[in-house]
């Protein structure tokens, strides 16, 4: 059996290469050619895979939406049996994760976010608001005397705290994961104090 993971389709570097181009130079800065010239392919071969840039930018921020939220609904599956604190040890890891290796979608996130079509940006809200629900009960298992409004509050400066990855230097995989993990453990601990 290969540890190897599978190679990315042609779709997902399609993705991965508009989702890096996006973050370098903005939406509006980037030529569907030039997407297609950094997966070796042309401009209009691109329209096999996406009907446009449109559909990629929509396919990369409804789609990372989608994965926080089943991740997050997973590990929290696989935890249920345990405590809550594991759970949320859990939740930030996987967060932290996303965080570190998807750093390019934080920042088209942030950018683009408006470019979508309504439909579109309503269901990334939609995803994001479960996400963070999701959170908000498994902390206020560890914190039930605080009030939700605060818990909810402390899950979205966590988010924002795990979401400036891109802004961060260069500290080295390890020493970030472990800062990030204290920093955000640290924020949930306050609610007790």
């Amino acid at each position: 059996m290969s540890t190897r993971a599978a190679a990315p389709t042609r779709r997902e570097q399609i993705l991965n290469e508009a989702a890096r181009l996006f973050a370098e130079r903005g939406f509006h800065g980037v030529g569907v050619d030039e997407i297609g010239a950094a997966v070796g392919i042309s401009g209009p071969g691109l329209y096999r895979h996406f009907a446009g840039k449109d559909a990629m930018l929509a396919e990369l921020l409804v789609g990372i939406s989608e994965r926080l939220l089943t991740g997050g609904r997973r590990r929290v599956a696989e935890a249920e049996a345990g405590d809550p604190g594991s759970v949320l040890a859990s939740l930030i890891d996987g967060h932290i994760d996303f965080a570190l290796d998807d750093r390019a979608l934080i920042t088209v996130h942030d950018r683009e976010l408006d470019r979508l079509r309504e439909a579109d940006r309503k269901l990334v809200r939609q995803l994001q608001r479960q996400y963070v629900e999701l959170w908000v009960e498994v902390v206020r298992e560890l914190h039930p005397l605080v009030p939700q409004t605060e818990v909810r509050i402390c899950v979205h400066a966590v988010f924002g705290l795990l979401n400036s990855t891109p802004h961060l230097g260069p500290l080295g995989r390890e020493a970030t994961e472990s800062l990030l993990r204290r920093v955000a453990h640290g924020a949930f601990g306050a609610l007790s104090g």
